[in-house]
């Protein structure tokens, strides 16, 4: 089953067009991979689907209903969430209430609720940052504020994740942890949409790529396939390619 669908999008800034009359899909339990240049469009096209950017042209649909012109707290309730390359966690808060702010219902209007702590202790177990519940952020190693953004985004019970640049600044080992810990996300019915410059990280994870290039979709299909494509290698992986065979 098709779980999200972007068809014929296209976003301009004034003269710039910076995703271009772009079409791809997202299988239910599948990790996408979405690679391309700097400036390609990738994090456009994120900002996109969950409506921090308006569409100039085109269609996205999640679970079959158009989200195009949703208001982010509304995707995020339909089940959408985003991590995003930049990390901005709450520095007068504690890890634990960083993650406990994003359980509340996405709407500045309903502000009750909010997880328990055995919830919150869950989320962050999931990606090893459960013993550093009461410590400040500003505190945590790199990797694990980083984690932290995972945490915070599976506090919404996401059932996709579009996860912008999440092995950015990170070591091999903690790569390959990170990868583990979403291979669980999958085990638990989470689809995701991966953005990222580690090439060997990020396929060995997907089960498919789609590549931009100048906003466009230059190809589509599984890794190997992708690290073989003359066209990908000509525009982007280029010196990357062995890293990744």
């Amino acid at each position: 089953m098709t779980l999200l669908s972007v068809e014929d999008l296209t976003k301009q800034f004034g003269g710039l067009v910076a995703v271009d009359d772009l079409s791809f899909g997202v299988e239910s339990g599948e990790i996408l991979g979405l690679i391309g240049p700097n400036g390609s469009g990738k994090t456009t096209v994120f900002n996109c689907i969950m409506s921090i950017y308006q569409v100039t042209g085109g269609t996205v649909r999640f679970d079959g209903t158009d989200i195009t012109d949703d208001k982010t707290h509304e995707i995020v309730n339909r089940g959408l969430s985003r991590v995003s390359q930049e990390s901005n966690p709450i520095g007068s808060m504690t890890v634990r209430e960083n993650i406990e702010l994003f359980t509340f219902p996405n709407s500045i209007r309903s502000l009750d609720g909010g997880a328990s702590d055995e919830a919150i202790a869950s989320y962050a177990a999931q990606v090893d940052i459960e013993d550093a519940l009461d410590d400040d952020p500003g505190s945590l190693p790199h990797a694990d504020v980083r984690r932290l953004e995972i945490a915070k985004a599976l506090a919404t019970e996401p059932d996709l994740l579009l996860l912008d640049e999440p092995f950015a600044g990170l070591n091999q080992t903690e790569v390959r942890r990170l990868s583990e810990q979403f291979e669980s996300f999958r085990e638990q019915g989470i689809t995701m949409v991966v953005v990222d410059h580690n090439m060997r990280g990020l396929m060995d994870l997907v089960d498919r790529v789609v590549v931009l290039h100048n906003g466009q979709k230059l190809a589509s299909g599984d890794p190997a396939d992708i690290v073989g494509d003359e066209r990908v290698q000509d525009a982007y992986l280029a010196g990357e390619v062995s890293a990744v065979q």
